[in-house]
């Protein structure tokens, strides 16, 4: 992964002097943890909008979105507290108890117990595991297992946006010849991936020693309509982008230090849970948004149900709201870890397809290939405060730019021990200082690439927000390509 064009201005940098950690709210989520001996310094960071009637108190699978705390079924407060005089109650009661929680918890997380949280989930949830016959073959165009996952990861893409595709007669990833190729066969490719229709067609030098060559067969899916071949005429392959990605509105930028300028961030998204912002999101095509699978704990039905959510996009304040878009489907990532916060990625589907401009884009899925290395500069995005100690939330969208941390330095002693799985990476500067924190989970980390933005990571945890040797831990969107592609291919639109 190249680093950004040393001519090309950077978005507005902000110093480590614009921002301190203001005191703990009891309505803030807490993404990170404070505890005993991890009291944060200044950093840039962000916490959620408007406080919630119902607090938060953690973001491990058994915590819960503001104001939905699991209790009975009723339609109203009151009905459920018996009036303003219990609500005002239980609040109180609650405050304190998220109060001590932040005070003396903490959201280290370890690569103890790292196993996969089965019986965690609820039954809905459960249901998603997908039940395949002993005679299944993998990428053989027919569907034997009964939500198809047999025949979801067939598909992928390289660097150069390089079609590959895995059949059955050859069991490898291969490059498609691009004689042969059209609009329509790429179409369909794009379909099948849950992308709807492709963007761009082109053909790319290859020497690879296999190929494969379209055979001209009826399939509905791509990988039943290839075979594999000895080389391509003109060594040409296939390269197709099903989405127009990861371009910024051109902008003035202000070098010094303001809130982000429209169209900056144009993938930014905000969640809101029964109208409060209480995590970020990252627009990946018109139907998908990725995020945190923390940010929907499955211990609370409520958080789980589509209908109290709603997803915003091409803001730029909080206090100028677009028109939201509804949630169809919350895709839990079903191997996601409460205890190590491993796989933490969600994939929320839309009811209506989002219509892309200036302000509203999605970002580039990195390649499966992609290489973020040491040291690249990316930028993360969020809601946060201006204001050096102020306890007042800014409800403009915020940015801080850091640097992705090789594994090795951020698992090592002084840093967080062996806890960062190959599913995660790390991002910001291990002197301290330059992070992302509450209330920015799900929120995106991305790298700019030739001429496009990159989705790098989610955000998802870290011990205290800013802290030395403690960098911001992201979801590794690169490690987990598979499930999300595996994902939109079963709601495709």
């Amino acid at each position: 992964m190249a680093k950004p064009d040393p001519n090309d201005p950077p978005p507005p940098y902000y110093s480590v002097g614009l921002h301190t950690q203001p005191p703990l709210k009891p309505y803030e989520e807490v993404v990170y943890g404070v505890g005993p001996g991890l009291t944060p310094l200044s950093y840039p960071h962000y916490i959620p909008q408007y406080p919630p009637p119902v607090v938060v108190p953690q973001v491990t699978r058994s915590s819960i979105p503001p104001s939905s705390k699991r209790r009975r079924c009723c339609k109203s407060n009151s009905q459920c507290y018996g009036g303003s005089g219990g609500t005002l109650l239980v609040l109180g009661l609650l405050a304190v108890a998220i109060w001590l929680g932040v005070r003396y918890g903490t959201r280290l997380a370890t690569a103890a117990n790292h196993h996969d949280e089965y019986d965690d989930y609820e039954e809905e949830d459960k249901q998603r595991y997908d039940i395949c016959p002993n005679t299944s073959v993998i990428c053989d165009a027919k569907i034997d297992c009964q939500l198809g996952s047999d025949e979801t990861n067939c598909v992928r893409f390289d660097k150069d946006n390089g079609l590959q595709v895995k059949t059955s007669q050859d069991g490898r990833f291969l490059p498609v010849c691009y004689e042969d190729w059209n609009k329509n066969y790429a179409d369909e490719t794009c379909a099948q991936l849950g992308l709807r229709k492709s963007y761009v067609i082109e053909a790319v030098k290859s020497e690879g020693a296999s190929v494969l060559s379209l055979t001209g067969r009826t399939s509905s899916l791509l990988q039943g309509r290839v075979k594999v071949s000895s080389s391509c005429p003109n060594q040409e392959t296939v390269s197709l982008q099903c989405v127009d990605c990861g371009r910024q509105k051109t902008t003035s930028r202000i070098v010094g230090g303001s809130a982000a300028k429209e169209g900056q961030w144009p993938w930014q998204v905000s969640l809101h849970f029964r109208g409060s912002h209480v995590c970020g999101g990252v627009l990946i095509s018109p139907d998908f948004v990725l995020t945190a699978a923390h940010c929907f704990p499955s211990s609370n039905s409520l958080s789980l149900s589509t209908e109290n959510w709603k997803v915003y996009v091409g803001l730029m304040s909080l206090d100028r709201l677009t028109q939201p878009y509804v949630v169809k489907r919350i895709i839990l990532n079903e191997n996601y870890n409460s205890k190590t916060n491993d796989q933490d990625v969600t994939l929320l589907k839309l009811t209506s397809p989002v219509t892309f401009n200036d302000n509203v884009h999605p970002a580039c899925l990195p390649a499966f290939d992609h290489k973020f290395s040491d040291g690249t500069a990316c930028w993360t995005s969020g809601f946060g405060t201006t204001k050096s100690g102020s306890s007042t939330v800014s409800k403009e969208l915020m940015e801080v730019t850091v640097k992705i941390i090789t594994p090795s330095v951020c698992n090592s002693p002084i840093g967080y021990q062996g806890a960062v799985t190959k599913h995660m990476l790390c991002a910001g500067d291990m002197d301290g200082g330059k992070d992302s924190c509450q209330g920015d989970s799900g929120g995106p980390l991305v790298c700019k690439g030739d001429s496009r933005w990159y989705l790098a990571g989610i955000t998802s945890w870290g011990a205290g927000c800013g802290e030395k040797n403690k960098p911001g831990v992201y979801t590794n969107v690169k490690s987990v390509l598979p499930w999300i592609y595996s994902k939109m291919q079963q709601e495709k639109p």
